[in-house]
């Protein structure tokens, strides 16, 4: 006999929103439990990560500390959130009330730090550009884009694709969510049908994308390994979007990073950014001497450029947990596009990006 699902959220404050939902039986108990939201995990496979929420999940039902499961596994890191908020969506979803116990975390979140120095970034990105690729490309669909991100990002892993950057075009309307993030609580799906929105999922975590041809940027860096080696995965996002940063300064806006993956100026976010790290296949590496560096990462962003701020609102559900520690507190406000910020138009803008690059 299927249980009653009962969904509780919490979103860690500077962090990320996690979600459980919990299957409870007729007197109560908790049966079974699955997590969900735009957090990050870095983890070898998908397998692995797989298992490691699963254990969570099991501890959670068990009603045992999940903090050593967190830390006790090697080769998965649960990135922009923590036990604490995990346990919270948990105990809300059965009715529990909690509050965030932000003090025990005592606000350290990795992403705070102070961080490599600017001409560190600047001296990366120096050596990542004498091979880097560069390329607008063609339109596609929303499907062909989760497929070309993933396997262009392993071939380079692999050393069968040199560096590349691609700037993205689209054929058609999208919902892009996060690996973590549950279809049917994201994306009104009805609506979305109705409008014509492809609902796709990409291989990294993070928040849902709402995508309508020419209203967007979005840019993947496909980067070997040894680009990131020795820095943080929180500090690390600031690295891969150094360039964009200076880029857009140049067309007088006042760019920043926000939080652990935004980015945004003084008039508002602008966009967000998701992350993956692929290992070289055990098979592809042979006798590589320099197997520390093998593997690539994968970063992407998206930019709005213009927004349909009421189309958006329809098809995209935003809990209003989501925004519980931001002054804003709806997604139509928080995001202000650059057609508005810049007055240029789409072209320009990807012209000087391009530009910038090379």
């Amino acid at each position: 006999m299927t249980g009653i699902v009962k969904r509780g959220e919490c979103k860690t404050p500077g962090g990320k929103l996690v979600a459980v939902n919990v299957t409870l039986a007729a007197d109560g108990t908790a049966q079974s439990c699955q997590l969900d939201g735009d957090f990050f995990v870095e983890s070898a496979s998908d397998a692995s990560a797989a298992q490691y929420l699963d254990a969570i999940a099991r501890a959670l039902i068990t009603r045992r500390p999940i903090q050593p499961i967190i830390d006790a596994c090697s080769d998965c890191q649960l990135i922009g959130t923590d036990a604490i908020a995990i346990e919270t969506a948990f105990a809300r979803a059965i009715d529990r009330d909690l509050i965030y116990k932000e003090s025990v975390n005592n606000n350290k979140h990795p992403h705070n730090s102070a961080g490599m120095a600017p001409d560190d970034y600047a001296e990366r990105w120096q050596r990542l550009k004498r091979d880097l690729i560069v390329l607008h490309d063609h339109p596609r669909t929303p499907d062909e884009q989760m497929r070309i991100d993933e396997s262009w990002a392993r071939e380079v892993a692999e050393g069968k694709r040199s560096p590349t950057l691609r700037i993205w075009e689209w054929t058609g309307p999208a919902v892009v969510i996060g690996r973590f993030q549950s279809t049917r609580d994201e994306v009104n799906l009805d609506v979305a049908k109705e409008l014509g929105f492809d609902v796709v999922r990409r291989c990294t975590g993070g928040g849902a994308m709402f995508i309508e041809p020419g209203n967007t940027i979005t840019y993947s860096l496909y980067a070997p390994l040894e680009f990131v080696q020795g820095v943080s995965i929180e500090e690390s996002y600031k690295l891969c979007d150094w360039w964009l940063v200076e880029a857009l300064r140049e067309l007088g806006l006042d760019v920043r990073f926000a939080g652990l993956n935004d980015i945004a100026s003084q008039y508002g976010k602008i966009g967000g950014a998701a992350q993956r790290r692929f290992p070289m296949h055990r098979a592809a590496r042979g006798k590589n001497a320099n197997d520390a560096a093998s593997g690539a990462v994968l970063h992407h962003v998206t930019m709005a450029y213009d927004i349909d701020a009421a189309k958006m609102s329809q098809v995209l559900n935003t809990s209003r947990e989501k925004f519980s520690d931001k002054a804003v507190k709806s997604a139509q406000k928080r995001v202000d596009p650059l057609k508005s910020q810049t007055g240029l138009s789409r072209e320009a803008i990807i012209g000087h990006m391009l530009q910038w690059l090379a």
